[in-house]
Order: structure tokens, then C-alpha cells, then sequence
């Protein structure tokens, strides 16, 4: 059985890092103004968040019409016998219940739809690792099962410079913004049943970045080896300065950088920063 695997852009996967493992994106969209862009298509995550400080009002964001996810499975049917499609969090967007539709629609392909319950390169993790096994000739159940077991141990932490973002976006009650806002905390942040939701209340951003790092050095501490990812949103000397610090602690961890793109972006704000991790 000869498997492709398809994800949304919210992964944040190069381009030919995606190109040499055949791994097929269906972008989400960003819309700004009037106008709506494919994000990793029509504007960089570095076009937007320039942007976005010129625009009074927050851009909105939608999950890929349907029809684009039958589209790709239609066209990936001439080559395959099996999809694995593996997307961002059921708990804050559509886009997983869009492929499980699109599925449906289309014949003679078997769509096998995985929800990460996550989002951004730590959903990459589960991509690559699917991708590598595909092209190793693996099929959909076996693909499948190493998901289950790589999300045992997955792990992911953020903190956000202004609360509003979420709160405006609908991924965080207005409470709990006003009250982080109230307090000029900077609340470290994860993914709880498929939606954000605080971890801890930090009061600073470096007490809150020290904080994640104590976390995944806890994970390493038990031995063996892990994959680790910085993200950040535009802060990208910050995230290489925390990465070479980091290195130098974890010998067991191997750290990657990436970062938030629009969909995302829209939603966390410039300044946000993250660390996801699993044993590998």
C-alpha cells in the first residue's frame, strides 16, 4: 500500500523540507482588510506580522474550504492507495473536521485523519515522523501507531506578550484576560483536551521562558532522547540566543527553531514565544 500524508500550513514545515519528504500542505487562511491570503503561499509569517501593526483591526482567520482538501485527495488518488492527514487541534479549529469530510467525498482513496490536538512544528513532529515512514513503505496503521505513541510524550508550552490577541480571537475567556492584563503577568500557556488554556501565572517574560526550560530539562532529566522546538513570533535572535543557551544544558535534546505564521500569529501576537518536545 503506497501512503501520502497531508497536513495544513499551521505546521510551519519548510517548504523544501516538505518537498524532500513528499509531504502535501492544504493551506488556512489569514484574512487582512479585504483581503484574504493562503498563509505559506501568498505572505510570509514576516510580511504579516508587518502588516499587521499598520491595520487597526485584528485579521480574522478560516480553515481550508472542504473542497480543497477533496481536491488534493482527488489528485493524490492517481498515486495513492492511502492518505495519512494529520492537523491542528480539533479544539480550536475546524480543519481536522474538514479532512474527515473531504474524505468521505472521495473515492477510491482511504483517508486516515489524525488530530494532533496541538498545533505549529510540535503537529510538524508527528508529520515528519509519518513522512519518514511512509516513504519507508510503512501503511496507515502502523503510521498511525507511532503517532499514538510519540504523543504520549509530547509536550508544549507558550507564553503570549498581550492577552488580547487570544482573548479577541476567542481562544481565551475574557476573564482570564482581563485579569492577566490587570496583572501584567505573562502566563505560560499549553494545550489541555484540545484547547488552550493557562498553565501558570508568571510575572515576567524571562522568569516564564526559565520556567519552560526547567519543564523540558524535568523530561530529560529521565534519559533517553528528545526532539525539541523554539518557536517564536518574530523574535527570532531571542529564539537562537535561547537555543545555543539550551544546548549547552540538554546534551540529550535536539533543538530545532521555527515559528508562528499568520493563522496562528493572528491569534498569539508578535512577541509570543513556545518550546514543544518529545522523546524520540
Amino acid at each position: 500500500m503506497k501512503t501520502a500524508v497531508v497536513t495544513d500550513s499551521t505546521t510551519y514545515i519548510p517548504e523544501n523540507i516538505r518537498n524532500q519528504f513528499h509531504i502535501h500542505m492544504v493551506p488556512l487562511q489569514v484574512v487582512i482588510g479585504n483581503e484574504a491570503y493562503r498563509e505559506e503561499i501568498d505572505i510570509t509569517a514576516d510580511a504579516f506580522y508587518n502588516v499587521v501593526k499598520t491595520e487597526d483591526k485584528l485579521p480574522t482567520t478560516s480553515q481550508p474550504p472542504t473542497g480543497l482538501f477533496v481536491e488534493k485527495y482527488e489528485e493524490l488518488a492517481k498515486e495513492y492507495d492511502a492518505v495519512v492527514s494529520i492537523h491542528l487541534s480539533s479544539g480550536i479549529s475546524g480543519t481536522y473536521q474538514g479532512a474527515i469530510s473531504a474524505g468521505d467525498m472521495v473515492e477510491g482513496l482511504d483517508v486516515y485523519t489524525f488530530d494532533s490536538e496541538i498545533s505549529c512544528y510540535v503537529q510538524g513532529f508527528y508529520v515528519l515522523e509519518a513522512a519518514k515512514l511512509a516513504l519507508a513503505g510503512k501503511g496507515p496503521d502502523e503510521i498511525l501507531a507511532r503517532l499514538e505513541v510519540i504523543k504520549q510524550s509530547v509536550r508544549a508550552y507558550f507564553m503570549v506578550d498581550d492577552l488580547a490577541h487570544l482573548q479577541r480571537g476567542g481562544r481565551l475567556s475574557s476573564a482570564q484576560a482581563l485579569i492577566g492584563s490587570l496583572l501584567q503577568v505573562k502566563p505560560i500557556l499549553h494545550f489541555a483536551d484540545k484547547v488552550i488554556v493557562p498553565f501558570e501565572k508568571i510575572r515576567t517574560r524571562k522568569k516564564a521562558m526559565k520556567r519552560i526550560a526547567d519543564l523540558i530539562g524535568q523530561d530529560a532529566a529521565q534519559g533517553g532522547t528528545y526532539k525539541a522546538v523554539i518557536i517564536h513570533a518574530k523574535r527570532e535572535e531571542e529564539a537562537k540566543k535561547w537555543k545555543k543557551e539550551l544546548e549547552a544544558i540538554y546534551a540529550n535534546v535536539e533543538f530545532e527553531i521555527s515559528y508562528f505564521g499568520p493563522a496562528i500569529g493572528t491569534h498569539l501576537g508578535e512577541g509570543s514565544m513556545a518550546m514543544g518536545w518529545y522523546k524520540v
